[in-house]
């Protein structure tokens, strides 16, 4: 048995959109509803409302949950059905991991548990810029109009739209609209890239994090994949293929 569901009543905070759905089911199950100091998150929406949930509430376990609204789900998972493994304690956990991005020190400036986005800074102009992997050159000049950074997780989103695929395993590196046809490639997970902005301005973005770093001409910054402290719940069933394509039908 899990020990966050030994029994006990759960201090559980619901963060996301049409949360009014979900409450009435949670009454059936040994849960405080709370807004402040919680011992689990549920998520209630799609990968935004959870992206949003771990910068507020980071370390803190959290299942994610997919709003029936506007996310159709497969006959295998309904919220209740996700609700009644949860609280027995039977949903896959997992510790996905995140890009950090670090700029003048050995903290991360930046986390994300999707990924990085080196954007430019003026609609009108691409950026110009250079990599490094594990201290090696690895591409002289790169001109497009972003770079993105991505972690196996988050590599079903900005990374899949820009390069059609999708990975498992490592750190990937997606090329938007380059101007030299490159497209992408995935790195060993341990890798540590670094890049300079040879031509700028740019953001430096991590998920929807309003937060963003503005750099100019020579700023750096490096990034590299790091083990999340989080526990996740049930990733295995908001990653559902089935509900997948239940949403791209418009079921």
């Amino acid at each position: 048995m899990d020990e966050l569901f030994s029994g006990k009543t759960l201090r559980v905070l619901l963060y996301g959109r049409n949360l009014e759905d979900l409450l009435p089911l949670l009454q059936d199950f040994p849960a405080e509803i709370v807004q402040e100091n919680p011992e689990l998150v549920i998520t209630h929406g799609g990968d935004g409302s959870l992206l949003g949930a771990e910068r507020l509430y980071p370390g803190v376990p959290k299942c994610p949950m997919r709003d029936r609204r506007q996310n159709p789900k497969c006959a295998l998972h309904s919220e209740i059905n996700t609700l009644e493994k949860l609280f027995r304690g039977e949903l896959q956990k997992s510790y996905p991991s995140k890009v950090a991005a670090y700029l003048d020190s050995g903290t991360p400036r930046l986390l994300g548990l999707n990924d990085l986005v080196l954007s430019r800074g003026l609609l009108s102009s691409a950026i110009r810029y250079r990599i490094w992997v594990d201290g090696q050159l690895f591409c002289p000049q790169v001109v497009s109009d972003s770079l993105v950074l991505s972690s196996p997780f988050g590599s079903t989103g900005y990374f899949q739209s820009i390069t059609h695929g999708n990975f498992r395993v490592g750190l990937g590196l997606a090329f938007n609209n380059a101007m030299d046809g490159l497209d992408f490639c995935v790195l060993p997970e341990d890798a540590v890239v670094k890049v300079q902005l040879l031509r700028g301005p740019a953001h430096l973005l991590a998920d929807n994090n309003p937060q963003v770093c503005e750099l100019v001409e020579n700023d750096c910054f490096s990034a590299r994949l790091i083990k999340s402290q989080t526990l996740f719940y049930g990733m295995d069933v908001f990653r559902c293929q089935e509900c997948y394509q239940l949403r791209r039908k418009g079921c």
